[in-house]
């Protein structure tokens, strides 16, 4: 077909086209809680955006993610419903697509069948996130030279490696929850321990990926979040319609996103993400 000679200007967009600021979401999270808060448990599936500067075999500039919020419960309840999530879809894959991963355990990993048969037979571990810090100072201590990064102390947030060593070696192949992070590198509404230093907030980790699911437990005490949010150098106005969810009456209750191409790569033993998806994007890449 032949080019126009002369195509017709694209009309300009308004600069504002809300009237005000407004941004791809990372998460619909904050949202969600309202929805919980009036229906009891819920979910939300669809496309996330993250605008980090990641080109890892593990990262999307664009994805889709499942999130649930749970009504009247706290960390360990999440956590029982990542595990309950986890598990059953792992285990409707088995049966209804036995002849696929077996293709996989095949083609791409030789690990595979063995490794979702022990998932969905084996009950989840629990480590808190110091006594974690403990264990991988003292393995790296042995020879720091095998370790890409080395250093890990209260406060660090965990690479790739270390993830994969807590639920590959420490835990033998079972994966794992990593539970009450430091608060300085979560935010701010998940909900302050007693000890003043922790979050109620958790990542599953999985072999041969590390980080599968991340969660947290809410802030639900209006006067504590106010706080938070200030401390941070956020506007109270911003986040009124969010703290009016605490203000007239609330409870507590916990949530968690599974990013369903993550998932995908860890059922099926894919490796690269981009492969899991139909348009990968990533930062420096839009292309489709």
């Amino acid at each position: 077909m032949k080019a126009l000679q002369n195509p017709p200007e694209t009309k300009k967009v308004q600069k504002e086209f809300f009237g005000t600021p407004a941004y791809l979401t990372v998460s619909g999270q904050l949202s969600l809680e309202t929805h919980c808060l009036a229906l009891g448990n819920v979910y939300t599936f669809g496309p996330t955006f993250r605008a980090e500067k990641s080109e890892t075999k593990r990262h999307l500039a664009e994805f889709n993610m499942l999130e649930v919020e749970v009504a009247f419960g706290g960390m360990v309840e999440a956590m029982e419903s990542v595990e309950a999530t986890i598990k059953g879809v792992v285990k409707r894959v088995l049966e209804k697509n036995a002849e696929d991963i077996e293709f996989f355990n095949k083609m791409y990993d030789d690990t595979l069948l063995s490794r979702l048969n022990t998932l969905v037979s084996t009950p989840f571990a629990t480590i808190s996130y110091t006594d974690a810090v403990a264990l991988l100072q003292a393995e790296i201590a042995k020879d720091p030279s095998k370790w890409e990064f080395p250093t890990v102390e209260f406060g660090t947030d965990l690479a790739t490696e270390h993830e994969r060593w807590i639920t590959e070696t420490h835990f033998e192949g079972t994966p794992a929850f990593v539970y009450n992070y430091p608060k300085n590198i979560k935010a701010f509404y998940m909900r302050d321990n007693d000890d003043g230093k922790t979050v109620g907030a958790f990542d599953l980790l999985v072999p041969k990926m590390g980080e599968l699911t991340g969660g947290s437990q809410r802030e639900e005490r209006l006067d504590v979040l106010e706080k938070k949010i200030v401390d941070m150098g956020m506007e109270l106005e911003e986040y009124e319609w969010y703290l009016d969810l605490r203000r007239y009456g609330t409870v507590e209750h916990a949530g968690y996103g599974i990013g369903f191409e993550r998932l995908v790569c860890y059922v099926c033993g894919v490796e690269n993400i981009r492969d899991a998806i139909a348009f990968p994007r990533w930062s420096g890449n839009a292309n489709f």
